[in-house]
């Protein structure tokens, strides 16, 4: 008696959590990260970052000129 079967819907059980798991840590996380890209982007452009309400909502803003 063959068990290929049975193998084979092992691995879809063990991929399928492992994709639930990692969708669920880009989702937790993923305005952390939104946050960091963010932060680098502001730097490269000479903008300065400005923190937002919530994890993914800064923003690059201009930097404010200083007249003497």
């Amino acid at each position: 008696m063959k068990r290929d079967g049975q193998a084979l819907v092992e691995y879809i059980l063990i991929i399928a959590l492992i994709s639930v798991i990692a969708i669920a840590l880009v989702n937790y996380f993923g305005g952390y990260l939104k946050d960091a890209i963010t932060k680098t982007s502001c730097s490269l452009v000479d903008e300065v970052y400005t923190k937002g309400d919530k994890p993914g909502e800064g923003k690059c803003e201009e930097k404010e000129e200083t007249q003497e």
